[in-house]
């Protein structure tokens, strides 16, 4: 009788999510980062934490309880005989109330409060189960972030980055709240496992509390229908990780029944920047090993701060009597790119279409004025449009000029999926005289290579070979993916990417004498 009064709760608590979800916008159901915890997902970490705690009687947590589908499914599976106590705290009024209603009379104590400003019980919890609000950094205020850092820092002694989300402080906050020895179980989004603003996260789960596992969903297998976010569970106990410890990390699939796993050593998880290479990777790359970054300067490509203002099509430019010295070539977005090289036309554009040109000016408006009234009045337009006050364009003098991006021999696109074995990285050989905006990466030789390739241009295509061979598994190694398989990789972190292939190509077509004062 009481799993049918259990279930029958549940039918009405998921109506109750979708009444009160729909009191929301998209946008402000964003900004309070609530995300509900799919029913047969709180079902499957609930068990799964049962096959880790046991049958001890349960004191449970949920500091982000929502309408309570983790109190629903403890008491599916334990029963709620073994729950010896039960508490859930919840920010909006309106799911508290839903939550006391639906679960009040079966034990679940609700707090309508804010996690982060309450203080730990005397008695604290052995197992904490819950999906954390998911707001990023810029929806919390200086002050919320000045009293969480300053919170974290008396009650961890633990510094943390500002661009760290509250799903971070939320996890760091309830240590205190934990019994010794007690599990926690957290459903959060995988991000924290290679990002910098990630690295207290980490440090505190590889050197403060005992890392159990830590089990990421496959990349297309969204987790929250209304949320593009790649989302992972991270397991531990409270308490110092034992001698030898090896943490287990899995990958697709359910947390049960992954689709890979291994035990990685604690050793070297903890000296390890991206843990999403677990489980496929057991070791650390070298520091010492020669990278990317050692031979090209990579930068993103430029912001305009308004692609439809200053990126116009030849037409444009002559409609507007732009002179050509205030424009220059700019390549379109990787879409129209169907080539890996990028040839040049006799003037050094680039041979492909559509044709695009930046506008880039650093005449005064006065003699602009004077001199090209046509041009004039497209700023005019620019400033109609209030292009001028925009936040990059603002900061520029004059707001109709961009920064120094020179045209780079190789690119690398920023961000794609990966379908249907599509690679979702592509580099280019730009041999135009075109730049490029900030959906590529632009790698530029540095001293030695570029003496090099001007020595011996035709080691160009070897280069270019050897990047085309860097895999996607070292991209995906040092990059970072989202929800629904959106891949994305950074200028820092493709420059840690390795690049023994690329000296590689060099030394097997340049004399060894040479070699030694190039890379030595």
């Amino acid at each position: 009788m009481e799993s049918v009064a259990v279930h029958s709760t549940e039918e009405r608590r998921m109506g109750e999510q979708v009444r009160l979800d729909c009191l929301k916008t998209a946008t402000e159901r964003n900004k309070w980062g609530q995300f509900a915890t799919p029913a047969q997902l709180a079902a499957s970490l609930t068990r799964y934490a049962r096959t880790l705690m046991g049958d001890a009687p349960v004191r449970f947590l949920d500091p982000a309880v929502g309408t309570g589908s983790f109190f629903s499914a403890l008491s599916d599976v334990y029963g709620q005989g073994n729950i010896a106590a039960a508490t859930g705290i919840e920010l909006d009024p309106l799911f508290a109330e839903s939550a006391r209603d639906l679960w009040g009379k079966s034990g679940l104590s609700i707090v309508q409060a804010d996690f982060t400003r309450q203080k730990p019980p005397v008695q604290g919890f052995n197992l904490v189960l819950t999906n954390p609000p998911y707001v990023r950094h810029h929806h919390l205020t200086g002050e919320d972030k000045d009293r969480l850092k300053t919170q974290l820092a008396c009650s961890l002694h633990l510094p943390i980055s500002g661009l760290a989300g509250l799903y971070c402080y939320f996890l760091l906050h309830a240590h205190d709240w934990m019994e010794e020895g007690g599990l926690a179980v957290w459903l959060i989004p995988s991000e924290f496992m290679d990002v910098n603003y990630g690295v207290t996260l980490r440090r505190y789960l590889s050197e403060r509390v005992t890392l159990v596992q830590i089990h990421r969903f496959c990349p297309t297998d969204v987790q929250f229908t209304d949320a593009l976010v790649s989302s992972a569970v991270v397991i531990f106990r409270k308490s110092a990780p034992p001698p030898g410890h090896a943490v287990r990390f899995s990958f697709a699939g359910p947390i049960d029944q992954p689709q890979s796993e291994a035990l990685v050593p604690l050793d070297i998880v903890a000296r390890s920047s991206k843990w999403t290479q677990f489980p496929g990777s057991l070791t650390v790359r070298n520091r010492d090993e020669l990278n990317l970054g050692d031979l090209f300067t990579i930068k993103r490509g430029l912001a305009t701060g308004a692609n439809s203002f200053f990126i116009l099509t030849e037409e444009q430019v002559a409609e507007w009597g732009i002179p050509r010295a205030f424009v220059k070539p700019i390549l379109p977005g990787p879409r129209h790119i169907t080539q890996d090289i990028i040839e040049a036309l006799p003037n050094g554009d680039p041979d492909v279409l559509p044709r695009f040109y930046l506008l880039d000016c650093n005449e005064p408006e006065g003699r602009i004025k004077e001199r090209w009234p046509r041009f004039y009045e497209y700023l005019e337009q620019g400033r109609a449009q209030k292009v001028d006050a925009a936040y990059i364009a603002s900061h520029r003098a004059p707001w109709y000029s961009q920064e120094q991006r020179p045209p780079a021999p190789f690119l690398c696109t920023y961000m794609g999926r990966s379908r249907n074995g599509k690679q979702p990285f592509r580099f280019i050989w730009n041999r135009s005289q075109a730049t490029a905006h900030n959906v590529y990466l632009m790698l530029y030789p540095k001293s030695r290579l570029h003496d090099a390739l001007k020595r011996h241009p035709e080691l160009t295509a070897h280069v270019f070979e050897a990047l085309q061979g860097i895999t996607p598994a070292q991209l995906f190694s040092e990059g970072r993916v989202y929800g629904g398989g959106l891949h994305k990789v950074e200028p820092k972190e493709l420059a840690r990417i390795a690049a023994r292939s690329v000296l590689d190509a060099i030394e097997m077509h340049v004399r060894i004498e040479e070699q030694i004062p190039m890379f030595a």
